[in-house]
């Protein structure tokens, strides 16, 4: 019955968000359209990192590995066949299976928390690293120059599928953003409610315990790092239809750090909540930038030391337990009674 009013009530939110992503080009200006694009594009990310930390146990600081391959396998995929619609498929593909042979080396090698959490962080530097050096002509896909440390500008953005000379406006990419975004939440909660997702949590609370039940812990995360990697890129084809630009800065430490604190700061072990932090902390950035008085990574550590220290479950978690501590005391306070009092 939980699980069926949390589906109800994440239905009726998403809906909700889906007439607010259908009806914003008619009251907000392009500016604010393109901020609300690439916002829907990192929360895609956010959710990656949500499910496989929050519900596999799976700490990847690198989750910018499977963010920057997606981002620069679409663009690559996008130049030379000059339709985004195998650019995206291979966007999801290529990280899927960089994280079943990384996933694969890591999980059935027996490799903690805490060091897989280094190894999936020292990749992304290496990629950094590697696709930074790809300057020169000589550095090229097909007809794609992956340009090193100057990019890939010109990327082409989406187009309808099966007709690629119809390029989608900012407008109708606002609306497929925010629609994915949409659409990944809820195929994640249907994944969580699924016995698949109560085995992986099952793992999650005690790896030992679910051995011991008949199942293999080691496939069931390794699945799960493989779902977070498709997501992860996924996001990275969005970020890139947003920008019609990638850079090696994609793979860089300091995103990596953000997604982390977009999780914490949401709160680990739901899916709203990675969404919630991501959305927020990325338009504070925004408005702290605009202002330039003050410096943003400053205020995102700020922000962090307070999340730790006094909400450290998250917000979202933080918010459903004051809501149902509400409704509890509601239900136990006692009926009122009223006394005659006859003359």
């Amino acid at each position: 019955m939980h699980l069926f009013n949390g589906m109800i009530g994440a239905l009726v939110g998403s809906a909700v968000a889906a007439v607010f992503i259908l009806t914003a080009p008619l009251y907000v200006d392009l500016f604010q359209i393109m901020q609300l694009t690439v916002f829907a594009a990192m929360a895609v990310l956010a959710l990656s990192l949500g499910f496989i930390w929050g519900y596999g146990g799976i700490l990847c600081f690198g989750q910018t590995s499977f963010f920057g391959l997606g981002a620069y396998a679409y663009a690559v995929s996008a130049i030379n066949f000059g339709d985004s619609t195998p650019a995206i498929l291979l966007a999801i593909l290529v990280p899927v299976i960089f994280a079943a042979l990384l996933g694969y080396f890591m999980i059935y090698g027996g490799i903690s928390d805490v060091y897989l959490g280094v190894i999936t962080l020292t990749v992304s530097l290496i990629l950094f690293n590697l696709v930074n050096s790809t300057a020169g002509d000589f550095y090229k896909i097909g007809d794609a120059r992956l340009g090193g440390f100057n990019g890939m500008p010109g990327v082409p953005t989406f187009n309808l599928p099966g007709n690629p000379g119809y390029i989608l406006t900012p407008e109708q990419a606002w609306m497929v953003t925010g629609i994915a975004l949409i659409l990944v939440y809820l195929g994640l909660r249907l994944l969580i409610a699924s016995s698949f997702g109560r085995i992986i949590i099952a793992i999650r609370e005690n790896e030992t315990r679910a051995a011991l039940l008949g199942y293999d812990p080691r496939i069931y995360k390794l699945i799960t790092f493989m779902i977070g990697g498709a997501i992860a890129g996924f996001a990275g084809a969005l970020y890139v239809n947003w920008g019609a630009f990638v850079s090696p800065t994609i793979f860089a430490l300091g995103l990596s750090a953000q997604i982390i604190i977009w999780v914490i700061i949401g709160g680990r072990g739901t899916l709203i909540g990675p969404v919630i932090g991501c959305l927020l902390l990325q338009w504070m950035v925004t408005e702290i930038g605009a202002q330039q008085a003050l410096d943003a990574n400053f205020i995102l550590g700020a922000i962090l030391i307070v999340f730790v220290l006094l909400v450290p479950k998250g917000i979202a978690p933080t918010l459903r337990d004051l809501v149902m501590l509400r409704l509890g005391q509601e239900k136990t306070a006692p009926p009122e009674v009223s006394v005659k009092v006859k003359t």
